[in-house]
C-alpha cells in the first residue's frame, strides 16, 4: 500500500511536469524559430539596401564575411521583377521565383515559400519604382537546426520524465516512512495498550463478581476490596502514562533553556524514594553538572528510572544514583541489585509496554517515557550491568 500510494503521487507529479515541460519546449521552440527568423530578416533586409543604391549588384552572389558563423555562409540571392511579377534579373544560381509571390505582395513583406527544388526560402520584397526587389535566403539550414533541436528535445524528454517519476517515487517513500513508523506504532500503541487495560479491568470485574456472589466474611471483603484497589491503582498509572505520552507526542512542551543542576535534582529525587524499600545511596559530584533542559522534565525521567530500579532491586536490594562530569558532557547513572537487563532485550528496552523481565509491577511505559525525555532534550543513552549486579542506565547532556 505504501509504494502504491507513493507510486500513485509520483506519477501525477510526473505528468504534471510532463505538461510544463511540453509547454516550455514549445514555447522555446518558438522563441529560436522567431529567432533565426528575425537574423534572416535582417540580413535580407540589409541586402535590399545595398540593393536599392547599387541595382547593379543584383548579379552579385552577396556572401558575409568570414567572422559570420556558420549559418551566415549561406548566400543571400536577389531578384529584379517587373510590375507584372515576371523575373527580369536576377543572380547568378539563384533559383526561379514564381509570379505568384509577387503578385498582391505589400512593400517590405517577409514570406517564407517554397522554391522548386531549392526547398523554402525566406523572402523579403520592396518596392522598386513600378517594379519589385525580392530578396531571398535559403531556411534549409535553420529548418535542420529546429529539427535537431526537436529531436534531442524529444529523445531528452523520456528519459527526463523517467527520472523524474523515479525521483519522487523515491523521495515519496522516504517522506511516507516517517507517517507509516507513526501509524505503525500507533496501531501497535493500541493493540498493547488494550491489553494492558483489560487485565485490571478483568481483575476487577472478577474479584467484584466473586465477593457479590455469596455472603462472605469481613476479611474476605477487605482483602477483595485490598486487590481490587491495587488493580485499580495500577490501572489509575497505566492511563497517566498513556495520557502523558498522547501529550507529550502531539504537543511537545516548550523547551526551556534555562540550566538546571543534576546534582540537586538527583538529590531530591533520592530522598522520596529512600522509604520505597531498597537501600537508595547517591555519588554525586561536588561541581556542579548544568544541564539545559526544563527541571520537570529530568525530574520525571529521574523519577522513572529511581522507580524502575526500586522495583527490579526489591526491598532488601540497593539502588544508587549517581551524577558526574566529565569532559564537555553531564551523566545521570541510575544502577540497581536487580536482575538485570538480557542482552536480547535491549534493542526494545525503550518501547511503549515492553518489560524486559517479569520482575515487578510496571506495565513497560516508565523507560518509553524517560526515552521521550531524553531524545527532546538532546541527550544520549548508556545501558550496561552494574556493579551492583543488577542493570546500569545512564544519560549524558552536554555541559552547560
Amino acid at each position: 500500500m505504501r509504494i502504491g500510494h507513493a507510486a500513485k503521487v509520483a506519477a501525477v507529479t510526473t505528468a504534471a511536469i510532463s505538461v510544463v515541460y511540453v509547454a516550455c519546449v514549445a514555447v522555446l521552440n518558438l522563441v529560436i524559430s522567431g529567432h533565426l527568423a528575425a537574423q534572416a530578416d535582417a540580413r535580407l533586409g540589409a541586402r535590399l539596401d545595398e540593393l536599392r543604391q547599387h541595382p547593379a549588384g543584383i548579379t552579385q552572389v552577396r556572401r558575409p564575411g568570414i567572422a559570420s558563423d556558420a549559418d551566415d555562409a549561406l548566400p543571400v540571392f536577389s531578384w529584379l521583377a517587373g510590375a507584372g511579377g515576371r523575373v527580369v534579373a536576377s543572380t547568378p544560381g539563384a533559383p526561379a521565383l514564381p509570379a505568384r509571390l509577387i503578385a498582391g505582395a505589400r512593400d517590405g513583406q517577409t514570406v517564407t515559400a517554397p522554391l522548386g527544388r531549392s526547398g523554402a526560402f525566406r523572402l523579403k520584397l520592396a518596392r522598386n519604382g513600378a517594379g519589385w526587389l525580392v530578396a531571398g535566403l535559403s531556411v534549409a539550414g535553420d529548418r535542420r537546426t529546429e529539427r535537431l533541436l526537436l529531436t534531442g528535445e524529444v529523445a531528452a524528454g523520456p528519459v527526463l520524465l523517467l527520472a523524474m517519476f523515479g525521483g519522487s517515487l523515491l523521495i515519496g517513500l522516504r517522506a511516507q516512512a516517517p507517517v507509516e513508523q507513526s501509524r505503525r506504532r500507533q496501531l501497535e500503541f493500541t493493540a498493547d495498550a488494550s491489553h494492558e487495560l483489560r487485565t485490571p479491568l478483568s481483575v476487577i470485574r472478577a474479584e467484584t463478581d466473586l465477593a457479590l456472589s455469596s455472603p462472605r466474611a469481613a476479611a474476605d471483603y477487605r482483602d477483595t476490596l485490598a486487590r481490587i484497589r491495587a488493580e485499580s491503582d495500577r490501572l489509575r498509572r497505566l492511563v497517566e502514562d498513556m495520557l502523558w505520552l498522547a501529550r507529550f507526542d502531539s504537543h511537545p512542551p516548550r523547551r526551556d533553556e534555562g540550566p538546571v543542576d543534576l546534582a540537586t535534582l538527583a538529590r531530591a529525587c533520592a530522598d522520596r524514594f529512600r522509604s520505597v524499600g531498597p537501600a537508595v545511596t547517591t555519588d554525586v559530584t561536588a561541581e556542579p553538572a548544568l544541564i539545559n533542559a526544563p527541571p520537570e522534565w529530568v525530574d520525571r525521567l529521574a523519577g522513572v528510572l529511581l522507580d524502575n530500579a526500586c522495583r527490579h532491586a526489591g526491598p532488601g536490594g540497593r539502588v544508587r544514583i549517581a551524577v558526574g562530569v566529565s569532559g564537555s558532557r553531564a551523566t545521570l547513572t541510575v544502577e540497581d541489585s536487580g536482575p538485570g537487563i538480557p542482552a536480547d532485550q535491549r534493542p526494545r528496552l525503550f518501547d511503549r509496554f515492553s518489560r524486559a523481565t517479569e520482575q515487578g509491577s510496571g506495565v513497560g511505559l516508565g523507560l518509553a517515557i524517560g526515552d521521550s525525555v531524553v531524545r527532546s532534550t538532546g541527550g544520549r543513552w548508556e545501558v550496561g550491568d552494574s556493579p551492583l549486579g543488577g542493570a546500569r542506565l545512564a544519560v549524558s547532556w552536554r555541559h552547560a
